[in-house]
């Protein structure tokens, strides 16, 4: 079993709100790493318990809608779902409420929090703003550096 686990959230079928998605996807693509895995979350909710019981860290990366200039990014180390942002796009109520199960299950693994600022939510387009295009490699060479430093640990 791989020791990390960099999970992609987001619809892709709403644009910007999909950059988590596309995110794994660019990372699949340009990065190899011994003991990581990277898996495509969806718009998270309980199918995702198995993947949070089984990795001791994990990277989740997710848009937020919280009046920062689109394709800021911020890294969090939440604890508890009150610890996240409030403005976690529209799947965000299952990715807290599995969070909140984890904790009841007395088994909180470490969690890191990229969000990536988005302007709004799109309806029905697979597309991403260019700016938004942008912002993927900029943060895929962030998480790739902490990849690379909790590995050492």
């Amino acid at each position: 079993m791989n020791k990390i686990l960099i999970l992609g959230i987001g619809n892709l079928l709403m644009g910007d709100e999909g950059v988590g998605v596309h995110v794994v996807r660019y990372l699949e693509k340009n990065f190899q790493w011994r003991g990581v895995d990277v898996v495509d979350g969806g718009t998270g909710g309980f199918h995702l318990l198995e993947f949070f019981q089984k990795y001791p860290i994990i990277i989740m990366i997710d848009a937020t809608i919280d009046g920062q200039p689109p394709g800021t990014i911020q890294l969090l180390k939440p604890k508890f779902s009150s610890d996240y942002p409030p403005t976690l796009t529209a799947h965000d109520i299952g990715l807290k409420d599995l969070l909140d199960a984890l904790y009841l299950l007395n088994h909180q693994p470490e969690i890191w929090l990229f969000t990536v600022s988005i302007a709004r939510l799109d309806q029905h387009t697979i597309e991403l703003s260019q700016g938004m295009t942008k912002t993927i490699p900029i943060l895929a060479e962030k998480i790739d550096k902490l990849v690379k430093t909790l590995l050492e640990d």
